[in-house]
């Protein structure tokens, strides 16, 4: 399974990088990961003008797309598009941020999961 993480880098940008999620045999004729401790999930909703200019992330937290996309930027403008059923693992709780915007116009609902300290 692929995350994808943004996180600040030594120069102060934010940053994308891929992650690969490994999985073990969980003994009931499937898979799963590592455990990932967590303090509480959040439910959000936004419109389909949603724009939130340049950001931190409040905390270490998975997003988890559930309905509509998110178009994400980094302060170098290179942009990543996450469609429902994809999970952002967002880091980038210093230096410029990203910019967080709707690509179609389209209402979106999401997950944050706040990690554990």
């Amino acid at each position: 399974m692929n995350v994808l993480r943004i996180y600040t880098g030594d120069d102060g940008e934010s940053h994308f990088e891929d992650m690969d999620i490994e999985f073990s045999e969980d003994g009931f004729g499937g898979l799963l990961s590592s455990p990932v401790k967590t303090k509480s999930v959040i439910f959000r909703k936004v419109d389909g003008d949603y724009l939130l200019d340049f950001h931190n992330a409040p905390r270490r937290q998975y997003v988890v797309n559930l309905k509509g996309s998110v178009e994400i930027e980094t302060g170098l403008g290179e942009k990543r598009l996450l469609g429902p059923g994809e999970v952002l693992l967002a880091e980038d709780t210093t230096g410029r941020g990203h910019i967080s915007r709707s690509p179609d116009g389209e209402p979106r609902e999401c997950l944050f999961i706040p990690l554990a300290d």
